[in-house]
């Protein structure tokens, strides 16, 4: 599913325009980012949780040539889906 088959989705089932469920999709997204740039985990009950991951600074290899190279510590996005999350799909 793309995004703008996901706006059409909201739109249909919520009965609303297209214009609006775009907008709101854009402030659930962005309202995650931001939350996740503090460093606050989001936890939705029965969907799941958007959590910041630390990664150590390691080594890595580089595939084309073989050599050893310095991978920088970083952070990055994680999501745990919710118990009732991974029922549904099953």
């Amino acid at each position: 599913m793309t995004k703008q088959e996901l706006i059409e989705k909201m739109a249909k089932d919520a009965d609303i325009s297209k214009t609006a469920a775009d907008k709101a999709l854009a402030s659930f997204m962005d309202g995650i980012k931001k939350t996740l740039k503090k460093g606050v985990k989001v936890t939705m009950v029965g969907f799941g949780t958007f959590s910041i991951t630390n990664r150590k600074a390691r080594k890595g290899r580089n595939p084309q040539t073989g050599e050893t190279i310095k991978i920088k510590a970083s952070r990055a996005p994680k999501f745990t889906p919710g118990k009732a999350f991974k029922d549904a799909v099953k």
